[in-house]
């Protein structure tokens, strides 16, 4: 039985939020002191380390959900079924469906069965469920499906990873610049007659040594106005601890991946690592291709970080869909090729899983 992504789609909103458009915000730091740094030199030193340019926002009129509801209707088209014959909606996120202008969260009912909803799919064997699994959702929701089909529990099944980031960010913490929204869909189905599909995965949580407070929800830097009181909860992050664990555990994943596709490190053609930071995104592909005591070639990783943000669980899938579509920057894909998909985040979790396109 082969694992066969037979289609793809993306939504990235059009409200585009630039880097100068933080020149007047108030930055504190986590004890709510501010920076002796001018904005500027703080932005200038923010894009020296995301690569972070710009970043996309939904309209006020659109949740996660909606997001996610036209990546999917575009997935589905791209595979030509029937959405009726899906077994699984499998729908990644973090925060769920959070109105503008409001902190609060809202996952009841699950997305997964909103989109379903919005989807017009009618039959009750198709089963829709939310994964928190941090940034790495989207990849652990693609390992679930593929499980589900090996088990001959389903032979259709809608990946979706979908984040509105800019609902959860504290305007008075640098790592506001970072956050983005978007969504990115994928139908993985089970085929006996083509070739390729999911060759390898391997995923993995550290919990023990106090990974859970590396990305977490919790109060805004500045805590002395009512707009911003201690009851505000925002998506928080320890930069450094995130960016030294995922150096450590993030190659090692991957490798451990790769070696049970049982290919050629040579044969690997591009890797869709998660668009969180374009300076350890690269540390991450040059340590991984360490491990083979060997260097990556200049055109093994595509990003669009630069563009679009860090949209959490979206960016993979929103990423993939973008070049599977079409020469994006310079990058393609072509039938045969073999690529990597790979993730760290909130958990901590990392995973990576091995496709042959």
């Amino acid at each position: 039985m082969r694992f066969k992504i037979t289609g793809s789609g993306s939504y990235v909103p059009k409200l585009t939020k630039v880097n100068d458009d933080f020149l007047d915000s108030e930055f504190y730091d986590n004890n709510g002191s501010s920076f002796e740094n001018s904005n500027s030199e703080i932005i200038d030193k923010f894009v020296s380390i995301t690569g972070i340019q710009e970043r996309k926002y939904a309209s006020e009129k659109l949740n996660s959900s909606d997001l996610a509801t036209k990546a999917a209707n575009d997935a589905i088209n791209d595979s030509k079924i029937d959405p009726e014959t899906l077994d699984y909606i499998i729908f990644a996120h973090n925060f769920g469906d959070i109105s503008y202008n409001s902190k609060q969260v809202d996952n009841l009912p699950a997305l997964a069965t909103k989109v379903k909803r919005n989807l017009n799919i009618k039959n009750p064997k198709c089963i829709g469920y939310d994964i928190l699994f941090g940034c790495p959702g989207w990849i652990e929701g693609v390992i679930q499906a593929k499980s589900f089909i090996q088990s001959n529990m389903a032979n259709k099944c809608l990946i979706i990873g979908s984040e509105t980031l800019s609902r959860v960010t504290d305007l008075n913490d640098r790592d506001a610049m970072i956050y983005a929204d978007g969504a990115g869909a994928v139908v993985l189905e089970g085929n006996n007659s083509e070739s390729g599909g999911i060759l390898s995965h391997s995923s993995a949580s550290y919990t023990s040594e106090g990974e859970n407070e590396f990305i977490y929800y919790g109060i805004g830097n500045k805590t002395d106005t009512d707009n911003n009181s201690n009851s505000d909860k925002f998506l928080k992050m320890n930069g450094r601890k995130v960016y030294e664990f995922a150096l450590k555990n993030v190659p090692i994943a991957m490798k451990d991946c790769f070696d049970k596709s049982k290919q050629n490190i040579s044969s690997l053609k591009k890797i869709f690592i998660h668009q969180a930071n374009q300076k350890m995104d690269e540390a991450i592909i040059n340590r991984f291709y360490k491990l083979y005591k060997t260097t990556p070639p200049d055109d093994v990783l595509p990003m669009n970080i630069q563009e679009y943000g860090n949209s959490s669980v979206a960016t993979i899938p929103t990423l993939f869909d973008i070049v599977r579509k079409g020469n994006y920057k310079g990058h393609k894909i072509s039938k045969g090729d073999v690529i990597m998909f790979a993730s760290v985040g909130a958990g901590m979790n990392v995973n990576a899983i091995t496709y042959q396109v």
